[in-house]
């Protein structure tokens, strides 16, 4: 599993979710500089020390960003404020990348979820 399987993933993304992704994916590599990028269950996903940190994917009408625990968006609760929201799944607009701030808010919280839990 590699980068070329997210590549191959986003060149069947259409436009403006691929370029959205794109810089979601470049922001996430910045947060996550020693992050494996891999592609499971269907999602591109980010993994350090063998964890799933994130992922993110396309929809017909949004993207969506997986934080890979129910934990992780509750810590950062006033950063998401009028996003769609589910217990695992952030959803934005289509052309509206996450910005850098709220991803490194949200790998951070996925790290303290991991040491809060001792795995």
């Amino acid at each position: 599993m590699s980068a070329e399987e997210i590549d191959a993933y986003l060149a069947t993304v259409p436009e403006p979710q691929r370029a959205t992704l794109q810089v979601v994916r470049e922001r996430l590599r910045a947060a996550l500089p020693e992050a494996e990028e891999c592609i499971t269950y269907g999602v591109p996903t980010f993994r350090e020390g063998g964890r799933k940190m994130a992922g993110f994917a396309a929809a017909k009408n949004h993207c969506s960003y997986f934080p890979m625990s129910g934990e992780v968006l509750p810590r950062v609760a006033d950063l998401i404020e009028g996003f769609n929201t589910s217990r695992g799944t952030l959803r934005f607009p289509v052309d509206q990348p996450l910005s850098m701030k709220l991803v490194r808010a949200l790998v951070t919280a996925r790290r303290d979820d991991i040491a809060a839990r001792g795995k």
